[in-house]
Order: structure tokens, then C-alpha cells, then sequence
């Protein structure tokens, strides 16, 4: 097993049932499936053209999952993401956007066309657009998290 697979393998490890609780949401809340006519799969959500990140509920949500291409944008390992609160996936003055974005979400359930810098473990700045964020919501209605995916992005540094 390469290094890549691997660590798709301890994140979809990780994450356990929240992992396929990010596609279920997805498709409950936008009426579409997260990865189109593919079969929901671990393999499937580590390989998708879109980058993809989830939270869990803590007072400062950490990250429990993030994709290859997440991985790669944010330039963290799999270790360094599961260890990372969500808010510093923002820069200091994004922040205060993003927990209003997080806010609406927790209303309404999800929302689409979400645009805001991010940066990178190095530094790196980036702008995400048309980002669709959503909760997790169990089968009960209860929120074990939230979930964003982005396919378009541009560098600024």
C-alpha cells in the first residue's frame, strides 16, 4: 500500500461511521449524491476531484477527515489535519466570516456558492469559490459535525 493510501485508510479509519455520514448528509440535505453516479466508498470520497473537509462538534471544531486533495492544499499530513481546529483553516480576519458562514449552516442545513481565502500549514493563501458546506446530521436530526467540498480554487501567494 503506498503512503497515499495509507493515510486515506487512517482518515476513513478515523472518521468510522462519520465518514459515510458525510455522503448520507449530502445527499439528504442538497437532494444530490456527493459523488455523483459513483457508489459511495472510502476509496471514493480519498480520490474525488473536489477537495472535501469535515469537522466534528467540538466548542472549537477539529478536523476529523480531509481528502487527498484537501491534504494537498492545506499541505498537512493526515496526522496534522485530525490535530487541527477548523477555525485555522482561515486566516485571523476570515475568521469572524466563517463562524457566521457556520452559523447559517447550523440554520438551514447547508449552503452553496461559499467563497473565502484559506491558507495553507506553510503559509500559503488560497481562495475557495462556488464551496458547498453542510452539516452532518444523523438519522435523528442530531449534527455530529459539518462538512465543505470545493472544486475551484486560486492561489494568491
Amino acid at each position: 500500500m503506498s503512503r497515499d493510501e495509507a493515510a486515506g485508510a487512517w482518515l476513513a479509519a478515523r472518521a468510522g461511521a462519520r465518514l459515510a455520514l458525510i455522503a448520507e448528509s449530502h445527499a439528504r440535505l442538497t437532494g444530490r449524491p456527493l459523488l455523483g453516479a459513483a457508489p459511495f466508498s472510502a476509496q471514493g470520497l480519498w480520490r474525488a476531484p473536489f477537495a472535501l473537509l469535515a469537522h466534528g462538534t467540538e466548542a472549537d471544531p477539529v478536523f476529523f477527515y480531509g481528502n487527498r486533495l484537501a491534504l494537498e492544499l492545506f499541505e498537512l499530513t493526515a496526522q496534522e489535519l485530525v490535530a487541527m481546529p477548523s477555525a485555522r483553516s482561515a486566516e485571523a480576519p476570515d475568521r469572524a466570516e466563517r463562524a457566521r458562514l457556520l452559523d447559517e449552516v447550523g440554520r438551514k442545513g447547508f449552503i452553496e456558492d461559499y467563497a473565502g481565502v484559506r491558507v495553507s500549514a506553510s503559509g500559503r493563501r488560497f481562495r475557495i469559490e462556488r464551496a458547498i458546506v453542510w452539516n452532518l446530521a444523523d438519522g435523528a436530526g442530531g449534527v455530529q459535525g459539518q462538512a465543505a467540498a470545493f472544486d475551484r480554487w486560486t492561489r494568491l501567494d
